[in-house]
């Protein structure tokens, strides 16, 4: 039996350890970065709910090279500090379909502007602590 093949960031499962293997220049770097924000986020967390918060020191990524750690945490403290500043603008729209999406899933759900304000800010202490 084959596994699925999971084509968004948005519908990978959350819970558990999951591997990303792919060829250079497949979007691996991008998928982990919107999987991060997810994490930090709880998106999509139907039917699987952490205990508490989680911020960078509770997930751990991994990949084979310094040079790489380091592009990975540039680009995943950007990806949180662009969600960040979307979620604190009264945007409708990103230009982003990802972090549209992210977005439009929480204020279906009823969340208001206070409470975007703070998963925007839940978003920008996890890029502040990247290098914790």
């Amino acid at each position: 039996m084959n596994a699925p093949v999971l084509t968004s960031p948005l519908n990978f499962p959350l819970n558990g350890s999951r591997l990303i293997e792919a060829s250079a220049g497949t979007g691996k770097t991008y998928t982990i970065a919107a999987l991060y924000v997810r994490l930090v986020l709880k998106h999509g967390a139907d039917g699987f709910c952490f205990e508490r918060e989680l911020l960078p020191k509770d997930i751990l990524v991994m990949t084979f090279t310094r040079a790489a750690t380091a592009e990975l945490g540039d680009r995943i403290r950007a990806r949180l500090s662009e969600a960040a500043s979307y979620f604190r603008s009264g945007a409708d729209s990103s230009g982003d379909e990802f972090l549209d999406q992210v977005k439009s899933d929480y204020v279906k759900n009823g969340s208001d502007e206070a409470e975007l304000t703070r998963l925007a800010r839940r978003l920008e202490l996890a890029a502040e602590s990247m290098d914790e």
